[in-house]
C-alpha cells in the first residue's frame, strides 16, 4: 500500500461532514479551522498520522498561522511528512501571504516620509532571518514607482553595491530613490558597515544625478530602544 492510498484511505473513513474539502465545498472556507484549510492544500499525512493531525502539528508548532511566515523550507522539512515537495508547496503559499500583506492600493504610494517607507516595506520583510536590500525607485512627487530587493545574505556580509541599487533606477528612470534592508535582530541600529553602505550610494547618486534620499533600516518596535521599528539616515543627518 503506498503512502497515498493510505493516508488517503484515512481521510475517506472521516464522515463526510468532517472532510475539509466537502465542508469548504458546502460551507465556505470560513467554515475551515486553520489546520483544515492547511490540509485541504497538503491533501495526504503519513502512515502515523494523517493530514488533520500534520496541520494541526505545524500550526501548533508556529504558534499561529501567521507564524508560518517564519518558516523556510528546511523548518518545513524537519515536520514527518513534509517532504520536498509540500515544503515548496508551502514556501509558495508563506510567499503568496507575504505578497497579499504588502500588496498596496492601485495608486502608487507616496513615500515621502521613513515612516510610510517603514509601514510599507515591513510586510516584506516580516519573518526573514537573513538582511534584505531593497531599492524603492521614485517619480519627482515620491511616488514609488518599482521595488526590488536586489542582494539578500547575512548579517554580517557586506550587502549592496551602488551599481546593483542604480542599475534599477536607471531601468525605471527614477527621479530619486530610497534604499532600505532589514535586520534580523529587529534592533534598526546602523552598523558601521551600514553607515559606510549609505555613503557610497549617497556619492554613486551624485555622480549620476539620482538623489537618493534616505537609507532606511527595518527593524521592530519591540526590540529598537527607542520603540518606533525603524533607523533614517536621513532623519539622523547622515545623508
Amino acid at each position: 500500500m503506498t503512502e497515498t492510498n493510505y493516508t488517503s484511505s484515512r481521510i475517506a473513513q472521516l464522515a463526510i461532514a468532517e472532510r475539509p474539502q466537502e465542508r469548504l465545498e458546502s460551507n465556505g472556507a470560513e467554515s475551515l479551522s486553520d489546520a483544515e484549510l492547511l490540509a485541504v492544500l497538503l491533501r495526504t499525512g503519513t502512515q502515523k498520522q494523517d493530514i488533520l493531525q500534520l496541520c494541526r502539528r505545524i500550526i501548533a508548532e508556529a504558534g499561529s498561522l501567521s507564524g508560518l511566515l517564519a518558516f523556510d523550507l528546511q523548518r518545513f522539512r524537519e515536520f514527518d511528512g513534509i517532504g520536498l515537495v509540500k515544503g515548496l508547496q508551502l514556501i509558495a503559499l508563506v510567499e503568496m501571504a507575504r505578497r497579499i500583506l504588502s500588496q498596496g492600493p492601485t495608486v502608487k504610494p507616496l513615500l515621502d516620509t521613513p515612516e510610510k517607507v517603514f509601514h510599507w516595506l515591513r510586510p516584506r520583510l516580516h519573518g526573514l532571518d537573513v538582511e534584505r536590500f531593497w531599492v524603492l525607485c521614485l517619480n519627482r512627487k515620491n511616488r514609488l514607482i518599482a521595488a526590488r530587493a536586489v542582494t539578500s545574505g547575512t548579517a554580517t556580509a557586506s550587502l549592496v553595491h551602488p551599481r546593483e541599487v542604480y542599475r534599477e533606477a536607471i531601468r525605471h528612470n527614477s527621479a530619486a530613490i530610497l534604499c532600505a534592508h532589514n535586520h534580523p535582530s529587529g534592533d534598526p541600529a546602523p552598523s558601521a558597515a551600514d553607515i559606510q553602505v549609505t555613503r557610497e550610494l549617497r556619492k554613486a547618486g551624485e555622480t549620476l544625478q539620482i538623489d537618493c534620499l534616505d537609507h532606511i533600516i527595518i527593524g521592530q518596535t519591540e526590540h529598537d530602544p527607542r520603540g518606533i521599528g525603524y533607523y533614517s539616515f536621513n532623519e539622523s543627518g547622515l545623508i
